[in-house]
């Protein structure tokens, strides 16, 4: 299946699997409130949102997130960090948590397909408390037939999670540590 056939299925509320700058990964359009609620159904998983992939922060400013949010973690983008920005005015996106995960991945193909499918909700490839997919046959033994499309990225195994953060007064609060090492300060650790 090719790029263009996929973007045009997100475009129209497909929800499939694809290998993301960390790991396989739900998505969805960002814009599409009933395929991010499939998404979620399909995860078995209803008030814990995803993170939400973007090829830019106007992207994300698109979506109607605040710019000044953003635009204080940019120094964390291009990466595989997700940082949780405030998000009171969509709901399909925070799913009642006033927040949602953004990240801007490193991974200079997958933003060129982020510029033009435009921004992914997504969450990992597995049903909720499972471990995540590392093929796509994994994914495939999770979802079967009732995801639209899978994409083949290879053996994802090597991979960590993205590193999830949130900024707490002037500090930072590592929700999950994953690929990338962030000390509290926000330095990321070498």
């Amino acid at each position: 299946m090719s790029h263009q056939e996929t973007i045009d299925l997100l475009n129209n509320g497909a929800v499939g699997v694809l290998p993301t700058d960390t790991l396989y990964g739900i998505v969805c359009s960002a814009k599409n409130a009933e395929a991010i609620d499939r998404l979620y159904e399909l995860k078995h998983r209803n008030n814990n949102p995803g993170t939400i992939i973007a090829a830019s922060i106007d992207q994300l400013i698109s979506l109607g997130l605040k710019k000044r949010y953003l635009t204080a973690v940019e120094k964390y983008w291009p990466g595989a960090v997700s940082v949780v920005v405030p998000c009171f005015d969509l709901p399909q996106l925070h799913r009642g948590k006033g927040g949602i995960a953004v990240r801007i991945p490193a991974d200079k193909k997958l933003r060129m397909y982020l510029e033009k499918s435009g921004p992914l909700q997504t969450s990992s490839a597995n049903l909720t408390g499972q471990l995540e997919a590392k093929t796509i046959h994994q994914a495939y033994e999770y979802f079967g037939d009732r995801m639209d499309f899978y994409v083949d990225g290879g053996d994802l195994s090597n991979r960590k999670p993205s590193t999830v953060i949130r900024i707490v007064d002037d500090a930072i609060e590592v929700i999950r540590e994953g690929a990338v090492k962030i000390s509290e300060s926000g330095k990321v650790a070498e």
